[in-house]
Parts: C-alpha cells; sequence; structure tokens
C-alpha cells in the first residue's frame, strides 16, 4: 500500500514561465513540465492533459467520478446545473473515488474548495460526502479570508487575520497535522484544493509586491480577432482598449502572487514526507481543474472556451516506479484521474463505473497494462442571465460574466461538444454548438497550434460527416465504450483503437442493432 496526495489547484494557465520556480517546478512550454531546484522533486512524470469540460464544479465532478459531464450529469457551477444538488449527492457521489479508498483502508484527509455550490443549500456544512475520514471543505467559491467551513460536518467561520486565517496556508498547516497524526499501519490520501489562483487574487503579505513587472504574454492568439469564430468570439473589440489590458494585466500578476503560497505548500509536504520516509512510498499528483485565458482572441479573463487555453491543464506525478524527467505524449483526461488512484489503490477497475481509464501503466509501465485512446470528448453548457446586463444594455439577455467594455465570456447558447484527436501524426478539433447557426469550428493544430484559422469550410463534406458521427456517439458513451468510439472514415486521418478494441465495440454495436429490430418486430 502507497500513500497519495492529489493537489490540484484553480485556472491554472499554461504559459512561458511560472511563479512555481522557488523550489518545485516550472511550465516551460505548453507541451512539457519539468521540475526544478530541489532534488527531491526531481524524479518526475508529466503529459498532455485535457480537461473534458473547462468549468470549475463539472470538471471536479469529473474528476471524482471519472465520468464525463453527460454522465455525471453536473452541467455547471449554479444549483440547477446540479453542482452538489440532492441529484448530485445521492447518485454519481456516492461512488465517487474516495468512497472506494475507503474501503480499501486508506485514511482520506480533504481540505480546501471542494465544489462551487457545497454547503450553500442542499445538505448544507452538515453533509460530509462518503468516504472522507477528514474533512475541511470551503463552503461555497474560492476565498482566501473571510470564509465559512465543514470541518467534519461542523461550521468553522473564519475572519482576515494571515496567521490564523488564510486559506491555502491553513490547507497546509491541517494536511501537515494529518500526516503526524495518521496511522501508519494504513495508507493515505490527501486531497488539497487551495483557492490559488482564482479570483479574488489575495497573495500573502510578503508576497503581494511580487511580480511587480509581469505581464501577460503577448503571443500565439493573445488580441488576436475571432473573426471566423463563434459569435461570442466575434464581438470583443479588436485590438483591445488600454482598460482591458490594464485589467488582464493586473489579474495575471495577482495570480502569480497567490500562487507563491501554493509553492509553499508543495514544498513543506515534501519535506514532511521526507522527514516521516513516506516519500519514496507516495504518489504525489499536481493539476488543475481548468485551463485559463488572459486576452486571447481578445477575451480579457476566464475560462469555458474550447481552445487549449482553456482545455489544457498541467499534470505533474512523482512516485514509485515512475522513471525521472518522462514526458508522455499520448493525451490524458481528468477523467482518468480517478481510474489511476484506484488502479494505485488496488482497486480492480472492472469493477467500477468509469468513462475514464488508469494511465498508471503510461507512468509505470511494469506495474499495470493499459491501452491509448484514439479520440476523446470536450463538452460544455453555456451559462446566461434571463435579464439583460444592467452595466451592458445593449447586450440583451442571456449572457454572463461580462467584463470591462462589455465583453461577455457565456452565454446560453455558448454550449458544445468537440471531437478531438491527438497522436504522433496528427491534432485535430471539430467542435459543434447547440444554437441557431448550428456553428462548426474544425481546426488542424498541427499547422496551427493557436487555432487562428477556422478551417470548417475546407473540409472534405464526408470527412465532417464523419466527425459529425463520432461526436454522436461520444456524447453518448458511457464507461468502457468511451475509449473505444470507432468511425471507419476517421482511419486516414488519425490512428483509431486497436484490432481488439475495434472488434469488440463492433460486435456490441451489432448486438444492440438486433435488439432494436427485436423491439420493432414485436411492436
Amino acid at each position: 500500500k502507497v500513500g497519495l496526495i492529489f493537489n490540484s489547484i484553480n485556472n491554472l494557465v499554461y504559459t512561458s514561465s511560472s511563479p512555481l520556480s522557488r523550489s518545485s517546478f516550472v511550465i516551460s512550454s505548453p507541451l512539457s513540465v519539468i521540475f526544478l531546484y530541489r532534488p527531491s522533486l526531481a524524479s518526475s512524470f508529466s503529459c498532455f492533459q485535457f480537461t473534458v469540460t473547462p468549468l470549475c464544479c463539472p470538471s471536479r465532478s469529473s474528476i471524482l467520478t471519472g465520468q464525463y459531464p453527460h454522465n455525471h450529469e453536473v452541467r455547471n457551477n449554479s444549483l440547477s446545473g446540479n453542482c452538489s444538488s440532492l441529484q448530485w449527492q445521492k447518485g454519481p457521489e456516492s461512488t465517487a473515488f474516495p468512497f472506494y479508498l475507503s474501503k480499501q483502508k486508506y485514511q482520506t484527509f480533504f481540505a480546501g474548495k471542494y465544489l462551487n455550490q457545497y454547503g450553500k443549500k442542499d445538505g448544507d456544512v452538515g453533509y460530509v460526502p462518503p468516504g472522507w475520514d477528514q474533512w475541511h471543505a470551503l463552503v461555497g467559491n474560492s476565498q482566501y479570508y473571510n470564509y465559512t467551513l465543514s470541518v467534519n460536518g461542523k461550521e468553522e467561520k473564519h475572519g482576515d487575520s494571515y496567521e490564523k486565517d488564510y486559506f491555502t496556508d491553513l490547507i497546509t498547516n491541517r494536511s501537515l497535522h494529518f500526516l503526524d497524526d495518521r496511522s501508519p499501519q494504513h495508507p493515505f490520501f490527501l486531497m488539497l484544493s487551495p483557492p490559488a489562483p482564482h479570483s479574488p487574487w489575495t497573495a500573502a503579505p510578503q508576497y503581494q509586491k511580487e511580480f511587480g513587472d509581469v505581464k501577460a504574454p503577448r503571443d500565439g492568439s493573445f488580441d488576436k480577432p475571432g473573426k471566423d469564430k463563434h459569435w461570442l468570439l466575434r464581438q470583443p473589440v479588436n485590438p483591445m482598449p488600454d482598460s482591458s489590458l490594464t485589467f488582464l494585466d493586473s489579474a495575471y500578476r495577482k495570480r502569480w502572487q497567490t500562487l507563491l503560497s501554493v509553492d509553499d505548500m508543495v514544498e513543506l509536504l515534501v519535506k514532511k514526507l521526507e522527514s516521516i520516509k513516506e516519500l519514496d512510498n507516495t504518489y504525489i499528483f499536481y493539476t488543475s481543474d481548468n485551463g485559463y485565458h488572459t486576452g486571447q482572441f481578445s477575451l480579457p479573463i476566464d475560462k469555458r472556451q474550447l481552445y487549449e487555453f482553456d482545455i489544457r491543464v498541467p499534470l505533474m506525478v512523482r512516485g514509485p516506479g515512475i522513471k525521472p524527467n518522462q514526458t508522455l505524449q499520448a493525451p490524458v483526461l481528468n477523467i482518468d484521474l480517478a481510474p489511476t488512484i484506484l488502479d494505485i489503490s488496488g482497486v480492480n477497475l472492472s469493477s467500477v463505473n468509469v468513462d475514464g481509464q488508469s494511465f498508471l501503466s503510461q507512468m509505470a509501465p511494469s506495474l499495470r497494462n493499459g491501452t491509448v485512446r484514439p479520440v476523446f470528448l470536450v463538452e460544455y453548457t453555456g451559462e446566461g442571465h434571463p435579464t439583460t446586463d444592467p452595466a451592458c444594455p445593449k447586450l440583451g439577455p442571456g449572457l454572463s460574466q461580462c467584463f470591462p467594455d462589455c465583453v461577455c465570456e457565456d452565454a446560453f447558447n455558448n454550449t458544445y461538444a468537440c471531437v478531438r484527436t491527438l497522436n504522433k501524426d496528427h491534432d485535430l478539433q471539430y467542435c459543434e454548438f447547440a444554437d441557431s447557426e448550428s456553428f462548426v469550428e474544425v481546426y488542424n493544430l498541427v499547422s496551427d497550434p493557436h487555432q487562428l484559422e477556422n478551417v470548417w469550410k475546407k473540409m472534405d463534406p464526408t470527412f465532417l460527416q464523419a466527425m459529425n458521427q463520432q461526436l454522436i456517439k461520444l456524447q453518448s458513451c458511457q464507461g468502457d465504450s468511451c475509449p473505444c468510439i470507432y468511425v471507419q472514415y476517421i482511419a486516414p486521418f488519425v490512428q483509431t483503437c486497436s484490432l481488439k478494441c475495434y472488434t469488440e465495440h463492433h460486435h456490441k454495436m451489432k448486438r444492440q442493432m438486433r435488439k432494436k429490430q427485436d423491439l420493432k418486430l414485436q411492436q
């Protein structure tokens, strides 16, 4: 039995550099992450990780369950969107991966932001999800001061004292105490979810003057017009006015400042594991729930979009059996985290209802057998307000997340689903919107890594039809069928399933067709 630490931060954006460099790691490019400085963090594994939906609550629900949003049915951050609702609590959450870890006699600990609506209504602070032995969960969305916690089901209010209340440090300190107090007879699992670098971007006092000259990177798609994209991307003023640039640069600096406390968290946890002689027996995962944009396509700041900057997130892992300085080229999804953690803990994955697959074999090939998926799904359900934003009366209803200069980042019809392929030969994305235009976006990321040109009008109609069929299948997939979706016409463009995988799926589809035919005959 080995220990597990899972550290998930909010809204981390890939950049050419990172504040996480003093003692832990630095993001070196959009494609790879390496550890720096401390020898104890040198044995690392990094990879291409994607979130299957670029928003907090549905993404976190996917991390917990290993399921696509269309299966766990958490659509957005609202209670009506099923975020921490009774339906979620009685359904998918009841068999999320902590439930299985507890059955494996793991000592489990959670601290930080859980789900955006947790503790605000359904179940209130007295509700502790199944599987957690120690529970220190934030009520509602990210805060650094003046927040309420559910501590093992009891309300605990906090003020504005840095020493007593700064949330990132509190999470760190309580996790260190848990490691000191745990029973050495059983393995442990910690899930730490600090608010950084989510708004309101309140840095610790000692870090509030750091990065004074830093600005958001001006490369790639920064301040490029979204002229051939969904209407939401066509509405920002281009080039961005100075007010938007000032706003996003300030947000970018503050986000970096908040992450320095996360950097301290990582260092202190690693030192603690070294001191109790458990570092070599512990897997440490470091990731985020979604990406983030700062000025791409003239959108000031937010997530929720289908592009690389919002769906790509870092994933770094160290632990037993992992060779140093590996970078996995095959894509890993956030729905793969739950099955991988359960695989490490010894759970038989055939008994668990997950859409993802373990990537333990790719990190430590000697430990398990695994396969590489050919394609995957990204899906999102847009949010909007039924009434017009008073600050932007000309825009009308149905919009939300409106920032300076009335640039809105979301809307009811910012609802889309995408097929994504990524392998050594191809890097494609095909997306359909649920709007009055039935808008389609297609990108060849080999020749256009920043997704500047929507090429759907240049594509062979037969190819577009095949991608549409692929998308329909992925949007209804469940469990083992999700990594094994196959459409014959896509074969010239992407690597497909193994022969075994395809054969199994082909026979399954034939059985389903026979059942439908039998039902018709009976009718």
